[in-house]
């Protein structure tokens, strides 16, 4: 299998990353977010949730302090949109979008997949897409009841301590979210393990996106 850098590691990397609820960064690409940290210092994370109101506020800035630790960080936004009703509110949220585009370029975007069943999810995947049309754009996976995972084309292997990190600082910043049967640890460990599978992960353990378009 081919292993593509993002850049050389002496550059910094500019990254995006979009989320509609408080935790979907950090569950759909928190181990990515650590090893770009790690693997590229120096690098800026921008990070925009849409739906992190209450404590889910609190929950969400936890996470980022969590998973960025001391990389740099860009823009911070935590929005208050109701979680569910997100496509019937487009034109605000599409203002947020045109506003991002202003002020980032970044060099890569993480962000919610355009097949997912979550109503909100998906529009924030086609707002990206309408947005940031000469970016690099990975889409995560969110595990769900609905039973939405498909077959993705990107694979980031990840270390056995990276995997423990990014569970950990789920547990720790999400409590909110405890009381649901999936939000367990054995949920996130199980779908790294089979990403880590399908690309032959020297841990055994990956997270992986889709990517609708690339240029190398």
């Amino acid at each position: 299998m081919i292993n593509l850098a993002l850049t050389e590691p002496s550059r910094p990397l500019n990254v995006l990353c979009l989320g509609c609820h408080s935790d979907d960064i950090e569950i759909g690409c928190g181990g990515t977010i650590l090893r770009l940290a790690k693997q590229y210092p120096g690098s800026t994370f921008s990070w925009v949730v849409f739906s992190a109101s209450d404590v889910r506020e609190g929950e969400a800035r936890k996470g980022i302090e969590l998973f960025l630790g001391t990389a740099n960080r860009g823009t911070v936004m935590l929005n208050s949109f109701p979680d569910g009703f997100m496509p019937f509110v487009g034109p605000e949220i599409k203002k947020i979008f045109e506003d991002l585009k202003v002020n980032l370029s970044p060099d890569l975007i993480l962000t919610h997949s355009r097949k997912d069943a979550h109503q909100d999810h998906r529009l924030i995947a086609e707002m990206t897409w309408n947005t940031f049309r000469d970016h690099l754009i990975l889409e995560y996976e969110i595990p769900k009841y609905d039973g939405d995972l498909g077959q993705p084309s990107v694979y980031v292997p990840l270390t056995v301590e990276l995997c423990r990190e990014k569970v950990q600082h789920l547990m720790d910043a999400f409590n909110s979210q405890q009381t649901k049967r999936w939000f367990e640890e054995e949920t996130f460990r199980s779908l790294m393990r089979l990403r880590g599978m399908e690309c032959n992960s020297r841990s055994g353990y990956a997270e992986a996106f889709y990517c609708r378009k690339l240029v190398l």
